[in-house]
């Protein structure tokens, strides 16, 4: 089992995140933030990752700096959790339909930070949650992950359906990319040698 733990205060969120990446799924998330906490834990659930998130942030403001330091913290977890990433498959993708929602996430845990974003959602808001939120989490755990992500809308109409889609997707491709190759359990998957 890899795993780990994050723990990060600052004078805008006070978090305390841990890790299995071989789990079962399970999760108890209290962000603070009711639809990130339904992100999160089918982010678990969809990439059979045990994640405990616990959050004290400034929600009175807005939900900017827990979204965004949650994705810091989730994005060294999984750094940390990898090591030297021997072994892995380190590339993963999924296309996902969520209804009439289709998300396409690619994901290579090359040591380089990239996000592609590709999503078109419609409306400002799901809820209480601004929608330009998805995109700050996600660039800060490619920052802190230090791996390439690509999120593409392939079709949608819907908010909710289209963040879902991206947060299954996203949950599914890392499942691939940290699954061990059993042709390569003893390998780092680059012929630099390194990752």
């Amino acid at each position: 089992m890899k795993n780990a733990t994050v723990r990060r205060t600052t004078a805008e969120t006070d978090i305390t995140l841990s890790l299995s990446l071989y789990g079962d799924g399970i999760s108890d998330i209290n962000t603070g933030c009711g639809f990130l906490d339904h992100m999160l834990t089918l982010f678990a659930r969809h990439g059979r990752f045990d994640l405990s998130v616990t959050c004290r942030g400034d929600v009175e403001v807005d939900d900017h700096h827990t979204v965004e330091d949650i994705g810091i913290c989730l994005g060294q977890a999984f750094a940390e959790a990898l090591g030297d990433k021997r072994g892995i498959n380190r590339y993963g993708s999924m296309i996902l339909p969520m209804d009439e929602a289709l998300i396409l996430a690619a994901v290579d845990l090359s040591g380089r930070s990239y996000l592609g974003c590709g999503l078109s959602i419609p409306t400002q808001k799901v809820g209480t949650f601004d929608t330009e939120l998805v995109q700050e989490f996600f660039l800060a755990f490619t920052r802190s992950a230090a791996c390439t992500l690509h999120l593409k809308q392939l079709d949608g109409t819907n908010s909710h359906h289209i963040i879902e889609g991206t947060f299954k997707a996203f949950a599914r491709a890392l499942r691939q990319a940290v699954a061990i190759d059993p042709d390569g359990a003893d390998e780092i998957p680059s012929t630099k040698g390194v990752l």
